[in-house]
């Protein structure tokens, strides 16, 4: 009886040795199997923040404008007898362009300046015959008014000769011609433009807001697309007395060197003024800021324990930072992070905090302050 019972007492003891020896087992491999589940690092891109001079500027949009550009046309109708100018070229001021047939209107001129000399011919003579008394006063004055309407007449005539020719008001560059010689021209009839191109003006608007930090003479950059890599200096010459009740903002001029005749009239340009002294500021690709409804933020790179291979774990940490301006890819960083601080630049969506990440830096997201348009 005593040895059944120690056989009982054996076999349970057996049965519940192997039900506890499977019980541990069972938990250490679904502790295995948990440890390999863990999050495994992500792949993420990273730069090292740094301070760089900034330069806070005011950018405007605008266009390009002559400092005098007319279209010009005759005053009176004529028949074109004579160009003497070729599309594009260059004319300095009073440079004969265009002449309308006027032999008609010449010859009618020489008629009443003959007429005009006569009449004072007989004035100068009746007017020293009146001190005998030989011609009275009467007569003078009639002379008089005879030769001065005479002179009247034939100074009208010499306008209307002198609008058949047409001349360069200004120094400039001709445009496309609009007239061909034996074509008729009706008064105000387009013949050609002319733009003077240096210098050429800027006008552009801006906040009203910033009206302060602007003032004439302030130094100005205008770029525009058609050459994006020169860049074209000017000054502010004349700020708007009035401000859009519409847009609330102010129309601005600057003046702009183009002695290489490159801007043209009617050009889209983009303006750039310094409205501060350069400072010094933390700057960061845009691509490195998260942003959110509840805050910008970016992920910095920390070191906590180290990994299966015995190297420096790296996580990922969550910040909040403050941004200020931005200037082509870089965005200025205010708050949130230090000169010297490892950013994460690309991948931040599949981080949160504590997440353990690898580096890795082949591929950098642009950080150009001045990127340029690359056409495909």
């Amino acid at each position: 009886m005593l040895k059944r019972m120690i056989i009982m007492l054996a076999l349970v003891a057996v049965v519940l040795g192997g039900v506890f020896g499977f019980e541990a087992f069972r938990a250490s491999m679904i502790e295995k199997v948990m440890a390999s589940l863990a999050n495994p690092p992500q792949t993420v891109s990273t730069m090292v923040a740094e301070t760089q001079d900034w330069q806070p500027q005011l950018e405007a949009v605008g266009s390009l404008r002559a400092v005098n550009g007319a279209n010009l046309s005759a005053q009176v109708s004529g028949i074109v007898s004579a160009i003497h100018f070729e599309s594009g070229a260059d004319v300095d001021e009073g440079d004969l362009l265009l002449e309308l047939a006027a032999a008609d209107d010449i010859a009618h001129l020489e008629a009443l300046k003959a007429t005009a000399a006569l009449a004072k011919i007989t004035y100068d003579r009746d007017n020293a015959l009146v001190k005998n008394t030989t011609v009275s006063k009467q007569v003078v004055d009639t002379d008089r008014g005879n030769m001065l309407n005479a002179q009247a007449l034939a100074a009208q005539q010499q306008a209307l000769v002198d609008y058949k020719t047409i001349r360069a008001p200004f120094a400039g560059r001709l445009g496309i011609r609009q007239a061909d010689i034996g074509q008729y021209l009706p008064a105000g009839t387009m013949i050609v433009t002319l733009q003077q191109l240096d210098p050429i003006y800027v006008d552009f608007f801006v906040p009203q807001q910033s009206l302060a930090q602007i003032k004439v003479g302030q130094p100005i950059k205008a770029k525009v697309d058609t050459f994006p890599d020169k860049t074209f200096p000017g000054k502010i010459s004349a700020i708007n007395s009035q401000v859009d009740a519409a847009t609330r903002n102010v129309l601005m001029r600057a003046t702009l060197q183009n002695k290489a005749h490159l801007l043209l009239p009617g050009m889209f340009a983009t303006v750039d003024i310094d409205i501060a002294a350069p400072q010094k500021l933390v700057t960061l690709p845009q691509t490195a800021i998260a942003y959110n409804s509840y805050g910008n933020i970016v992920y910095l790179v920390d070191k906590q324990g180290t990994d299966t291979n015995g190297q420096p774990q790296l996580v990922a940490r969550q910040t909040f930072v403050t941004t200020g301006a931005t200037r082509g890819d870089q965005v200025a960083v205010l708050s949130g992070v230090k000169d010297g601080d490892t950013v994460v630049t690309a991948g931040q969506i599949k981080l949160r905090n504590g997440v353990p990440i690898r580096i890795e830096n082949d591929v950098q997201p642009l950080n150009n302050p001045n990127p340029k348009p690359v056409d495909k």
